[in-house]
């Protein structure tokens, strides 16, 4: 029978569609229930790429084996649907963002049903919908009322041309990431989260959670715990700061202090420096850069002195001057570091460019050539040097004495600090969700009632920001705020992108629940997420705040767990034939994935995917490889689809291969290991080739087995073999534990300890039996006489020779 993959795979998506097959009763708690989740996409208009289906595919695959085992299984999909390019359609054209997306969600739902996935469409979701939005608010709320969420004058990314702030994995060489318009650094007050409330028990968290290794690093060093002392300095002629350091042995090596640019304590001390203008040059040249540009890709320290001011190192009484240096953040610690070059490299390489002394206070290195750093000196019984009194402790016995010192003084105190920042919670856009705050008119802001959730956007004859004003300020009707005997003016920024995604797979277990954002028995059965499923470039982003949120209602006994995602796995980029990222620099080596499902088939674009190497690694796409899959598939259809070639009787030489490729398959599955399932299906397909035929009982198996990758193929073929209805609950296949036992075992053949040949020895060998094979194996390779014969069955066969 001719495998016709556009008349299949339209008959078979049609069917699940009419029956609602993926549909999931979440009510049913008479199973054992499985939550596999697709981090959700943006509904660009552009539609899928060939990236998109890798992951998709990944978890079909699990939910449709699960299934098969008697999982219950939830695989919802829905849409991460605000967001800037639907808000500079609308300020293009004038019309209201929704159209816009509800077009770009229509296509990117049309694209995933093309493809066969078993979402149950009953769940979806979108994170612009006002009946989703309204819980979005509802946390919120939660959040503000217990002081987590609140009102912070700080720096901030600001682009003009797109009126709105943008965090820091927005901003890219000083320019918006979406249309590459110049960012500047402003203060500005600002709605933010309290993310080091959290970041104790989301370290802890770590240890609890099946997640990358690099992911769990990447989270700790991205919230960037450290202990240590937090110190107060005077400036000379007035003022003070502190600083927060980890090196407390090396106080009286400071030679010079740094300031934060963007600091208000600089602002103070503009009118007693002596280099204004040049001061006020770097302090703007700083504005432009974002705090990533500022630290993690900063690789030496710019500066600037303040010219005239001192500050006095309580340890010693010694006056230092006063720098002020773009590294320095303001929101980050105490917006002021302390400068040891002696200790320090990039301390170092500044004070030799400034001229600035350099007192060495540890003892071991060479500071004439280099810094004698800490990991250098930590740990390796090091003394101090050029230190008063503490001269002679070694390191670890100096940390705790100056501490001790300077806490008895009055001006320290032992801290632990956060390389973690506030989470900006407001954009100045329009396509957002409201903010449910209202700035009364007596000065006091106050949050709506939960009666007047949702509060919904507006519509605006202009969409676009003015003066740095976010555009609900255009709204003038729907800012001015009466009700409950109170007045005031809305709250006109809108919460950021990654607010509905922190919480969106709460939502997905019960969509339209209008009394609650999900049932607490629906939670406690179905929370955590088992499998999750999305880009590492979400590493710290979205994963962090989605943790965030999960704490915090795990907190206020709103759910029944701390951590959202059992299980995490990041699916590698596809890339282009020409081993470089599918983008437009390289427009024709861009994949369209509604391309390769029209012309090859949807199964074949799947089954390719899988085939290409293992999820996790990126790997280049190849137009041979897709020949080769749909030449798989034909193959396989040809076969499976001919009557005569499926016998009732059972098949002996076929019982190894179809019960080993069970094991195999089921546990490369359970693995993510798509590749060498598949490996194993083509294994098991050349033997039945061989054979000539095959049980019915084995067909089916291969055909369950096989559906998971590619579902269209496999629904046709079970029709074929004559079942009716859809095999999407069908059990899955068991093997024979017997059948998959190995007769013999290849066994490497040793000469003296080396191996010089290698027998395969049945298992029901004697030693007498298994020597003879071994030196047959050797053929003529022994010389010399054979004093001692060593044979561990299964393991080691061993001939001493002299």
């Amino acid at each position: 029978m001719r495998y016709d993959h556009i008349n299949i795979e339209k008959k078979w998506q049609n069917y699940w569609k009419e029956h609602e097959t993926f549909k999931t009763d979440v009510h049913d708690f008479s199973k054992p229930k499985y939550y596999v989740l697709d981090m959700f996409p943006y509904p660009s208009g552009v539609g899928l790429h060939a990236g998109h289906p890798e992951g998709y595919t990944a978890t079909d695959i699990m939910s449709r084996m699960k299934r098969m085992q008697g999982f219950n299984v939830l695989h919802p999909m829905g849409y991460d649907s605000f967001g800037l390019p639907a808000e500079q359609y609308a300020v293009k054209t004038g019309n209201h963002p929704n159209g816009f997306t509800e077009e770009n969600i229509e296509t990117f739902s049309k694209q995933l049903r093309e493809l066969g996935f078993d979402y149950d469409w009953s769940k979806m979701i979108a994170t612009s919908d006002p009946k989703f939005y309204r819980w979005t608010q509802w946390i919120f709320k939660k959040l503000y009322e217990k002081g987590y969420a609140r009102y912070a004058d700080m720096p901030v990314n600001w682009c003009e041309e797109l009126g709105t702030v943008l965090s820091n994995d927005e901003v890219i060489d000083g320019k918006s990431e979406r249309g590459g318009y110049p960012v500047v650094r402003k203060f500005m007050k600002q709605l933010v989260i309290d993310q080091q409330a959290f970041a104790e028990e989301l370290l802890q968290g770590l240890e609890e959670i099946d997640w990358p290794e690099s992911t769990k690093e990447m989270q700790r060093n991205w919230i960037g715990k450290s202990e240590g002392v937090e110190v107060e300095f005077q400036i000379v002629g007035g003022g003070t700061f502190s600083i927060f350091t980890t090196c407390i042995e090396t106080i009286y090596g400071i030679t010079f202090m740094v300031l934060a640019p963007d600091s208000a304590l600089v602002q103070t001390l503009m009118p007693r420096v002596e280099n204004p203008k040049e001061v006020q040059a770097y302090i703007d040249e700083t504005k432009k850069k974002s705090d990533m540009d500022r630290t993690e890709f900063n690789k030496t320290k710019s500066g600037c002195p303040l010219k005239g001011l001192y500050c006095i190192n309580p340890i010693n009484g010694r006056e230092v001057p006063l720098f002020i240096g773009d590294f320095v953040l303001a929101n980050y610690g105490t917006g002021a570091v302390m400068a040891v070059p002696a200790h320090d490299g990039r301390d170092y390489e500044y004070a030799k460019v400034h001229g600035l002394p350099i007192f060495e206070v540890i003892e071991g290195g060479d500071v004439n050539v280099q810094a004698f750093e800490k990991q250098d000196y930590l740990g390796k019984g090091c003394k101090l040097i050029n230190s008063a009194e503490f001269t002679g402790l070694t390191v670890e016995e100096a940390k705790k004495a100056i501490t001790d010192k300077l806490v008895g003084m009055g001006i320290a105190k032992r801290t632990v600090n956060y390389h973690f920042r506030e989470w900006i919670f407001a954009r100045q856009r329009y396509w957002g969700e409201p903010v449910p705050i209202v700035h009364g008119e007596d000065g006091q802001d106050f949050l709506l009632d939960d009666d007047e959730l949702p509060l919904i956007l507006p519509e605006l004859e202009d969409y676009r920001g003015k003066n740095g004003q976010a555009p609900l300020e255009n709204a003038e009707e729907w800012k001015h705020y009466e009700g409950h005997g109170k007045k005031g003016l809305r709250e006109t920024s809108t919460m950021p992108g990654s607010a509905g995604s922190s919480w969106y797979f709460f939502r997905y277990l019960d969509p339209d629940n209008e009394e609650a954002f999900a049932d607490p028995e629906l939670m406690k059965h179905w929370l955590p997420v088992d499998l999750y499923i999305g880009g590492p470039e979400h590493s710290v982003g979205h994963l962090i705040y989605s943790r965030i949120w999960t704490h915090f209602l795990y907190n206020e006994g709103l759910s029944p767990v701390k951590e959202p995602f059992k299980k995490l796995v990041h699916q590698g980029m596809i890339l282009g034939e020409n081993g470089i990222k599918m983008g437009k620099r390289y427009p024709e080596y861009v994949v369209n994935p509604s391309d390769i499902a029209k012309n090859y088939g949807a199964d074949t674009l799947r089954l390719y995917e899988m085939f290409m190497g293992p999820l996790e690694v990126s790997k280049p796409w190849s137009s041979a490889g897709v020949d080769g899959a749909r030449k798989y598939l034909n193959r396989v259809f040809t076969f499976f689809s001919e009557p005569s070639n499926i016998k009732e009787d059972a098949k002996k030489e076929l019982e190894k291969a179809y019960h080993q490729t069970v094991r195999k398959v089921t546990d490369d599955f359970e693995k993510l290991a798509f590749n060498t399932a598949i490996s194993q299906l083509m294994i098991f397909t050349n033997a039945v080739y061989k054979a000539g035929s095959c049980p019915k009982e084995y067909a089916e198996g291969f055909v369950k087995m096989l559906s998971c990758i590619t579902p269209h193929v496999g629904e046709e073929l079970w029709s074929i073999l004559g079942h009716e209805g859809s095999l999407a609950y069908e059990p899955w296949p068991v093997f024979d534990e017997s059948a998959v036992q190995e007769d013999a075992v290849e066994i490497g053949v040793q000469v003296n300890g080396k191996v010089k040949s290698v027998a395969l020895i049945p298992k029901s060998a004697t030693k007498e039996e298994a020597l003879a094979i071994a030196k047959d194996a050797l053929a003529g390779k022994i010389q010399g006489t054979i004093v001692k014969e060593i044979y561990v069955p299964g393991r080691i066969i061993n001939f001493v020779m002299k």
